[in-house]
């Protein structure tokens, strides 16, 4: 969800642009016809955050996707950096425009303080604290400038309570953004989660927590392509249990759920953390070995596996026994497609369960040519 927001941040570069352009042009217009160097040195600053800013944009979609927490830690300061810059220099243009008491030049710069926080509070409340003290930076000194110019002396009528009254305005503002930010924040959280949440259950099996097959097509397309650059070989093991539909049988389907349960967590516990376990359907399991150097590995995984699953269970306090038999396959030498590799480990499944049961067998030729019959 982090990743996702930090990408959110570096969404839209248009806003950006905008702002910067319209803050360049106001202060290079009116630093000419004032002849004033600060606002010229203003229009130059904002100039080049904006370049900045945009360059940061362009350099995180050319590194996308970034790699590790660490990487998007830096990138999110990145942003929060050229945010922060954009807000000071509004400021300091308030600042200015506030005390050359000229009522045009100070509607229009007020007016870009008020779209800066719209389009912060829109686009970075799903990280409230840059949001929260860039609206800060770019107000706070506007409020005080608007308070401290009301008691200055002058002609008009009405004078100090105006720019009082704007003051308050600006700082209700800012209450309202502050508020507004944080419901935006929990809202995103809340969508974000359930988003989440509806993609794990779209890539998990329901009854195990295993992957299952949505979601073991993909991790093995990863796993294969990592293989293949490596030169190292992935074995899937295809696992039906041995007694299991006794077990239905004798004690029901509750009973047969949990035991499920029961193998897919001692499974999980067999294989290595970079290895994927699995859940097809009914009693039938695969698990997806990667990083191997030869097929012997596989081999020896497979008679663990078989030794594990083979231990008695306890369900309901009532001990339970079962098998399981084991078909192997391996890429690249029998391919690269997952429907192939199933196929080839089921067949070898079949014989390993007419030979006995509670057996591990390799694919061969013949359970390929099987296979390629039943393709």
């Amino acid at each position: 969800m982090y990743r996702d927001f930090v990408a959110m941040l570096f969404g839209m570069w248009l806003p950006i642009f905008g702002l910067g352009a319209v803050f360049v042009g106001i202060c290079l217009l009116v630093g000419l016809q004032l002849g004033s160097p600060f606002l010229l040195s203003l229009a130059a600053l904002g100039a080049l955050t904006t370049l900045l800013r945009l360059a940061t944009l362009r350099a995180y979609f050319r590194a996308n996707p970034v790699g590790d927490f660490a990487d998007l830690i830096r990138w999110e300061r990145l942003y929060a950096i050229g945010n922060y810059a954009t807000a000071l220099l509004l400021a300091l243009l308030n600042i200015l425009a506030i005390s050359a008491n000229d009522p045009l030049l100070h509607l229009i710069t007020v007016s870009l303080v008020f779209s800066f926080g719209a389009g912060i509070v829109s686009r970075t409340s799903v990280r409230p604290n840059i949001c929260v003290i860039s609206l800060l930076i770019a107000t706070l000194p506007t409020i005080a400038a608007l308070a401290l110019h009301a008691f200055e002396t002058s002609p008009n009528a009405l004078h100090r309570e105006l720019f009082l009254i704007e003051a308050l305005i600006v700082a209700m503002i800012l209450a309202l953004s502050l508020q507004t930010v944080g419901y935006l924040y929990r809202s995103a959280v809340e969508h974000h989660t359930a988003r989440h949440d509806m993609a794990k259950l779209a890539r998990t099996d329901a009854l195990t927590g295993l992957s299952n097959r949505l979601l073991l097509r993909e991790l093995f397309q990863i796993h294969t392509a990592t293989a293949m650059r490596a030169k190292n070989l992935v074995a899937l093991h295809y696992l039906d249990l041995d007694g299991f539909k006794a077990i239905n049988d004798r004690y029901g389907h509750p009973a047969g759920d949990a035991l499920l349960a029961q193998v897919a967590r001692r499974l999980e516990e067999t294989v290595r953390s970079d290895d994927v376990v699995s859940r097809l359907g009914g009693d039938e399991f695969i698990v997806l070995q990667v990083g191997l150097s030869d097929e012997s590995e596989a081999e020896l995984l497979a008679r663990r596996l078989i030794r594990e699953i083979s231990k008695p269970y306890i369900v309901d306090r009532i001990s339970m026994s079962i098998s399981v038999s084991v078909g192997i396959a391996t890429a690249p030498k029998l391919g690269v497609e997952l429907e192939r590799l199933l196929a080839c480990a089921d067949a070898a499944l079949y014989r390993a369960k007419a030979g006995g049961k509670a057996r591990a067998y390799f694919c061969i030729e013949a359970d390929a040519a099987l296979a390629d019959v039943a393709a």
